[in-house]
């Protein structure tokens, strides 16, 4: 046993160090102050950079797993400051109450201008409220294609607890929300997307291992309320477990109310998925 061990350990070793070597490691952040979301970065082959925050549970420890928060934020919040992509619902995670009580890893990409988190030929139908024709598929936009980079990168340091993944986003991030559920469907074990909309024709590969909770304004002049009637519609068509709030007289800033719900982190840290 004793052999065994040291073996497993080394071979440990030798994927982290390989792992400094290609991103800012979380294992380096242990070291900073955890008080705050610390600006971190990652670049492709193509040299393209995407700027993120990440937030680390108080006595952050690399020997532990800890569930992962993706937030994705909207189309007004692009850029390369590291900064906008923090103004809505980054004070969810910063508050002490609920770090101390759902203790994860949480992760604010932010997109850059005149970028999507999604294939922009969507863009047609969602800002309309109309259904995206059958059959049809979409690959990632290169920052989402970023953003499953440095997740798989997170998960291969063995820091993240697989079975308690969530993601949630606010109009483009709530598109991309449902976008990465449809790209990594085994991934995530609950969702909150927030006056978004996307493909319908895809739920069948997320619906009945994904719960979400999905929320939308009814006089939304930005991302009109069918785009999320579809999807409940679809989800819910698909046997899934899909939980819809709609605000009565509420516009685009249906976040607001969302983020004011009292049970809203204490619904999305109680799904563990089970593959």
């Amino acid at each position: 046993m004793k052999k065994n061990y040291h073996k497993n350990t080394g071979q440990k070793f030798l994927l982290l160090l390989s792992l400094l070597l290609l991103i800012p490691s979380v294992f380096l952040l242990a070291n900073e102050t955890g008080a705050e979301f610390l600006k971190k970065e990652i670049k492709d082959s193509d040299a393209r950079i995407l700027p993120y925050r990440i937030l680390l549970p108080h006595n952050f420890d690399t020997q532990e797993k800890y569930p992962l928060v993706l937030f994705l934020h909207g189309a007004g919040e692009r850029g390369t400051d590291n900064e906008k992509q923090l103004i809505h619902g980054s004070w969810l995670f910063l508050d002490q109450d609920n770090r101390n009580q759902f203790p994860a890893i949480v992760i604010f990409p932010q997109c850059p201008a005149e970028e999507w988190w999604i294939d922009t030929s969507m863009l047609a139908y969602l800002r309309a409220g109309r259904n995206i024709p059958e059959d049809t598929e979409f690959a990632p936009s290169w920052p989402m294609k970023m953003v499953i980079d440095l997740i798989e990168d997170l998960i291969k340091q063995e820091i993240i607890d697989q079975s308690r993944m969530y993601v949630m986003g606010l109009s483009m991030g709530g598109y991309g929300t449902f976008d990465i559920l449809s790209q990594r469907p085994d991934w995530f074990a609950a969702a909150i997307p927030i006056c978004g909309g996307g493909n319908s024709h895809a739920v069948e590969k997320y619906a009945k291992n994904t719960a979400l909770w999905v929320f939308h304004g009814e006089k939304d002049n930005v991302v009109p309320v069918e785009a999320s009637r579809i999807m409940v519609e679809a989800i819910r068509a698909a046997g899934g477990n899909v939980k819809y709030t709609e605000y009565p007289g509420v516009n685009h800033n249906s976040w607001d109310p969302a983020f004011a719900e009292p049970d809203l982190l204490y619904w999305l840290f109680s799904h563990t998925r089970q593959n």
